[in-house]
């Protein structure tokens, strides 16, 4: 074949310029075939990118090096999706580098694609989007036909929980929920919980560097402190604190040759272990002991096991993506008990003051609930000492005997004093 071509088909472009290196652009909703107006018979106007079309142009990009896949798709046919998706990690197997840039939206069918690429790149307004998959359906159904399409439906997403569980690692149950609550998710949130891998900031270049311990950034001489279990990537060059402002990243360094001590003169922490071994070590171990403080809650000891562990019992310096996959996971064990409390205390226990982890959260919730069932029943108590109804006897004509239900207002606030009562001492010997 020869190079350079273009393949343009209205809602999708693939181009190489050598043949070593493509880019593919999927603009539009995902279908088998174009889609008939069932009522004009005409095509339905619209961009479309559909399956043979896509899979043959494919063909002529199959054997370049590196493809760059460019996504704006609120999705379409599930089937459809994974075939793609399938045929893009067949690539990736033998070889190929695939990387996904979300330039607005990867919805439904356009996340099972995206999630195809080695590497998933998100601007800060992308939007990803999983829900469970959803069928139409005309006609008459008796019981039978109703659960056998419910039984393939559950397949469905069973088949996106695989991909989304390849690229995420999360949970099979945890995905389950995310997906039966159609979670939408802004590139950040994409990026924590491991459905991207990068945040692609503005385009313009920044006067940006980071911190000697990497925890904080300084954007035009501005520091901004990074999330508690999160460092900034080694290739952002690093500048001590004193040397913090104004910040001028890789430009004209100055010459300190011959003079004793100093500036540190590293651009990264890799070259700054080089450079000043103790001073790395003892920034390294601090914001360790800083990262799993917050990724395990006050408290609760770090598991002993893994990167971190090794780490420490050989002396080396603890890798910096093992306080960031601690964070993500703690992210995802609240994420996975969403179901069960209110907005306010996810919200608090993932980016609050006081953020927890999952079982923090779940100890503080039961701490709130003790609260409000003992006002509760303290309340209960002064509004029926308020009614007078310990004062009111019962009536021999009122059917409010031994054993019989109460008629009277009185009578069931008695009665419910009486329940709420009984129900807490229950719960508290249950404790």
């Amino acid at each position: 074949m020869k190079f350079p071509f273009n393949i343009t088909r209205g809602a999708y472009a693939m181009a190489t310029t050598d043949g070593t290196s493509a880019e593919i652009t999927l603009y539009g909703d995902i279908y088998e075939q174009r889609p008939v107006d069932w009522w004009t018979g005409e095509p339905v106007p619209g961009e479309f990118i559909l399956l043979d079309e896509f899979l043959e142009d494919l063909k002529k990009v199959a054997g370049c090096k590196e493809i760059t896949v460019r996504i704006n798709s609120y999705g379409g046919d599930a089937g459809v999706s994974n075939t793609i998706h399938n045929r893009l990690r067949e690539l990736s197997r033998s070889g190929t580098k695939l990387t996904c840039i979300v330039d607005g939206y990867a919805m439904s069918g356009g996340s099972i694609i995206m999630c195809a690429c080695d590497t998933v790149k998100v601007n800060p307004s992308s939007l990803i989007m999983i829900h469970k998959s959803w069928v139409a359906l005309w006609g008459g159904y008796n019981a039978d036909d109703l659960r056998a399409a419910a039984k393939q439906q559950d397949a469905w997403d069973k088949m996106q929980v695989e991909i989304y569980k390849r690229k995420t690692k999360i949970s099979d149950t945890v995905l389950m929920h995310m997906m039966s609550d159609t979670t939408t998710m802004t590139g950040r949130e994409a990026v924590e919980k491991g459905f991207a891998d990068e945040l692609l900031e503005g385009a313009e270049p920044l006067n940006i560097a980071a911190s000697a311990d990497g925890r904080a950034l300084y954007v035009r001489g501005k520091k901004y402190h990074l999330a508690p279990g999160m460092f900034a990537p080694d290739s952002i060059p690093t500048v001590t604190p004193e040397a913090a402002a104004p910040v001028e990243t890789n430009t004209n360094p100055p010459d300190n040759s011959g003079t004793e001590g100093g500036t540190t003169m590293a651009k990264n922490l890799k070259e700054l272990r080089a450079e000043n071994p103790e001073l790395a070590e003892a920034l390294m171990a601090e914001a360790r002991a800083e990262a799993t403080a917050s990724a395990f809650g006050s408290g609760t000891q770090a598991p002993a096991t893994g990167t971190g562990a090794q780490a420490q019992a050989t002396g080396e310096p603890a890798d910096t993506t093992a306080a960031v996959d601690a964070e993500r996971k703690r992210i995802q064990d609240i994420d996975a008990l969403a179901g069960l409390y209110d907005a306010d205390t996810i919200r608090e226990a993932k980016y609050g003051p006081n953020a927890c982890t999952a079982q923090e959260m779940t100890y503080r919730a039961a701490q709130k609930a003790s609260q409000q069932g003992r006002k509760f029943l303290a309340d209960l108590e002064a509004d029926n000492a308020a009614s007078g109804a310990q004062q009111v006897s019962a009536s021999a004509s009122g059917g409010e005997g031994e054993g019989a239900e109460p008629t009277t207002p009185e009578g069931k606030m008695a009665k419910a004093r009486a329940s709420v009562k009984e129900l807490f001492k229950k719960d508290k010997k249950e404790e």
